[in-house]
């Protein structure tokens, strides 16, 4: 139902403020009835004039997760590296009220239990337009709009732990909180000033200690234990590494501490250790590769998996690929690619900083080139002389970079 008050809403919008709209479909490939699901979203838009992108996975479990946590994080990857300025996701204030529960209960620190933003710049954008609004007020909405939705019938499997939340104890606490949704969400907003503080304070302690060699080990020994630790998380999400969780943490920082000068660690497919007294990370090498696309969903690269959707409208022209050599390249350096007529064109190397795309990510991404021209680059953009026109079939392409393919549990309506 979220997903589709979503988009009934924003189709009014784009109407009212000429807006450019297309949908993402994810088939995870899980249920049994997941085809049928596709079908229906596909009517829903077509029905509505909105060009629609499917992309089908092939999930494997890893790392003792289940299916659907690997399904979430591999959604919530896909539409974080959509071609489009701003990605709305249905989320509201119910939602956002169990993931700051669920966050809790797991012992999260102040970014966990700042849940879910209503905005994160980026590109693309990540918009949530219904995070203020209860569960209720999109019911009443469907209900007045006459919408058709489908319910995803593991909504109802107590086994997973949001499922538990929603349907067990959220009315026993409604009962006694009259709107405790909004009271959560704006003590998530208190975590999220906290979580931008320590950012900030953790910037400032690092400054003096910090070069283009590494971080001074000494800064770690010199300061308070829980600044120390907020440095070296900070430190390892600058280098574009998740968070340890604490006894790793404490672990990492007894050994940096140490000063041992064969001090060696691994911590999210990197190597962090000590040379010449600077905390040191090693993201390790991706082969170089080239390898010919030839109309496949999805093709298996090194660091990943590139997803090709048919689309209208969005990505690249389905004509300019035709007979054309497509190949997928990894970076050697140099590239340039022009995204807009009123833009230069720029190195691919700058645009991926703009973007905040760590040097981790960078080592794996995938080129798509059209004989010998660059035409996209994957969650950026596409070329000018092969962006489709509206209206016209097209390939939407989405990577996933299976090395930080990380479950999320924020409830991604896709």
């Amino acid at each position: 139902m979220d997903s589709m008050v979503l988009l009934d809403a924003l189709v009014l919008c784009a109407t009212s403020h000429s807006l450019r709209l297309s949908a993402i479909h994810v088939h995870h490939g899980i249920s049994s009835n997941a085809d049928a699901w596709a079908s229906f979203c596909a009517e829903q838009c077509a029905s509505r004039g909105v060009a629609f992108a499917e992309y089908r996975l092939d999930l494997e479990r890893e790392g003792g997760q289940s299916l659907e946590a690997i399904a979430r994080g591999a959604r919530y990857r896909i539409l974080t590296a959509a071609d489009a300025d701003v990605v709305a996701l249905a989320h509201h204030a119910d939602d956002q009220a169990e993931t700051l529960l669920l966050q809790l209960l797991r012992g999260a620190g102040p970014r966990g239990v700042s849940a879910m933003p209503a905005y994160r710049d980026g590109r693309p954008a990540l918009l949530r337009p219904l995070l203020g609004l209860p569960r209720s007020a999109l019911t009443a909405y469907a209900k007045s709009r006459d919408l058709a939705w489908i319910e995803d019938e593991s909504n109802a499997d107590p086994r997973h732990k949001r499922n538990a939340l929603r349907n067990e104890i959220s009315p026993r606490i409604a009962a006694h909180f009259a709107g405790y949704p909004t009271t959560l969400a704006r003590a998530a907003a208190h975590q999220v000033e906290a979580s931008i503080l320590l950012d900030e304070l953790a910037a400032s302690d690092a400054a003096p200690a910090l070069d283009e060699h590494g971080l001074e080990r000494g800064l770690l020994v010199r300061l308070s234990p829980p600044r120390a630790r907020n440095v070296l998380r900070w430190f390892l999400r600058r280098e574009g590494l998740r968070a340890p969780s604490e006894a790793r943490l404490a672990e990492m920082l007894r050994q940096l501490g140490g000063a041992g000068a064969r001090t060696r660690m691994t911590h999210d497919g990197a190597d962090i250790g000590c040379h010449r007294g600077r905390v040191i990370v090693h993201l390790p090498a991706t082969d170089a590769f080239s390898r010919r696309w030839q109309g496949e969903a999805e093709v298996r690269l090194p660091g990943g998996v590139l997803a090709f959707a048919h689309s209208e409208g969005s990505g690249i022209a389905a004509a300019k690929l035709d007979g054309a050599i497509v190949t997928l390249r990894s970076r050697v350096g140099g590239e340039r690619i022009r995204l807009a007529s009123n833009r230069p064109r720029r190195s691919v190397k700058k645009l991926l900083q703009d973007a905040k795309v760590s040097q981790w990510q960078r080592l794996a991404l995938p080129l798509v080139w059209c004989d010998d021209r660059l035409a996209a680059i994957p969650g950026i953009g596409v070329d000018l002389a092969f962006q489709a026109a509206d209206g016209e079939p097209s390939w939407r392409v989405c990577w996933r970079d299976l090395r930080r393919e990380v479950a999320t549990d924020s409830g991604e309506n896709a």
